[in-house]
């Protein structure tokens, strides 16, 4: 279940991050938990019954890479809007119950791949027979959701005020109620607002149970903010190999969301998706606006989904150094020009003017490449 070292690890094992074990559950498509890779959700912002605007932002969500897609279920014409929806995506989408456990019936009857809901909020547990019942007919998984912000009363009058310790009491009083009904196909997470409070209670959780964990600090923030939290909190969980599932929570277009993650993922070497660019914050030696540059070349390059590492570097007192370690590189000089760099050697010297035109090209040279490669070992399987 742990993580295999890749060539890089082997060369340095300060690299290595291994995965927490765990049982392997399924969303849809999507294996969660294992050795699957670590799945990037976001959550739709639209009225579910809208079946055009949610299928929009739906697809917009899988254009940039989203694994699995959460949505509301808070009244019947949600519900009913499911099966629309399903039909017309292709990422497992994830119900989201609140309190009334028809939703859930209903969802999993309309498509869900995935249930998430508090089972003792649903009204006990012949209630969440039925839930479950319903989840094992449709080959639905469940998501226990657990909310600094709305523990049960007992809990909270127990231990004064939400705390690691009642977090995770609710998280496995809730398991339990599925485990009594024979169903372990559920993942759990425990998130709150709070950084500290988190990522203690996740740690906490992940020694207390095998079920895979969906990772989030829950309302972080708009787009800047809530980056830095969900990162500080996330990325502490990650490096230390708990977490199967994220969600970054912004006050933001969903999209970002996914953004975000993937940046995440990337900088840890969980995952790969997309263009990595490694780039200065500019001072006095650089050759050209690399603020500009790497603006434009994010947008530009947004459309790659192949792991390409490209660095942007103002001057040669780094910029070398750094391009020896990526596929691509560009590193300014004087008078105009810079040092392109491929495969960490260098290709020739380019004109300020054209670079940004030449890196676009080298990068997507190197995606068709390896889309390439990846098609001929499928091909040969």
């Amino acid at each position: 279940m742990s993580a295999q070292p890749t060539s890089l690890d082997a060369v340095r094992p300060w690299r290595t991050i291994t995965r927490r074990p765990c049982r392997k559950i399924k969303v849809g498509a999507v294996e969660v938990g294992g050795d699957a890779p670590i799945a990037v959700q976001s959550m739709t912002n639209t009225l579910t019954h809208d079946v055009d605007a949610t299928v929009g932002q739906i697809r917009r969500l899988e254009e940039v890479g989203a694994d699995i897609v959460r949505v509301s279920v808070p009244d019947k014409e949600s519900s009913a809007a499911l099966r629309a929806i399903v039909d017309q995506v292709k990422v497992p989408l994830v119900a989201d119950i609140h309190f009334h456990y028809k939703r859930g019936l209903e969802a999993a009857d309309n498509g869900a791949a995935c249930l998430r809901i508090n089972p003792g909020n649903i009204g006990g547990q012949d209630r969440v027979r039925e839930v479950v019942a319903a989840a094992r007919a449709n080959g639905c998984s469940i998501r226990i959701g657990v909310n600094g912000g709305s523990l049960e009363r007992d809990l909270l009058e127990k231990y004064g005020e939400p705390c690691p310790d009642a977090m995770v009491e609710s998280a496995l009083m809730h398991a339990r109620m599925l485990d009594e009904e024979g169903f372990h196909d559920y993942k759990i997470s425990v998130k709150a607002s709070d950084i500290f409070l988190t990522v203690a209670a996740y740690h906490q959780l992940a020694e207390a149970t095998d079920a895979p964990l969906h990772l989030g600090i829950t309302e972080a923030g708009g787009q800047r903010i809530g980056t830095v939290k969900s990162s500080i909190g996330m990325g502490n969980l990650l490096w230390a190999g708990i977490g199967d599932t994220i969600r970054v929570s912004l006050s933001d277009e969903p999209e970002e969301e996914i953004r975000v993650g993937f940046d995440m993922l990337k900088s840890l070497g969980l995952r790969t998706r997309g263009v990595n660019i490694i780039s200065c914050p500019s001072c006095a030696r650089q050759g050209f606006d690399v603020i500009k540059t790497v603006r434009e070349l994010e947008d530009r390059l947004s459309h790659i989904h192949e792991p390409i590492s490209l660095s942007i570097i103002g001057c040669v007192v780094n910029g070398p150094g750094e391009a020896m370690f990526t596929d691509i590189g560009f590193t300014g000089g004087s008078a105009g020009y810079g040092m392109m760099y491929h495969a960490g050697k260098k290709s020739g010297k380019t004109d300020n003017d054209d670079m940004i035109a030449e890196i676009v090209e080298a990068v997507e040279a190197r995606a068709e490449v390896l889309r390439a490669e990846r098609d001929g070992a499928m091909a040969a399987e």
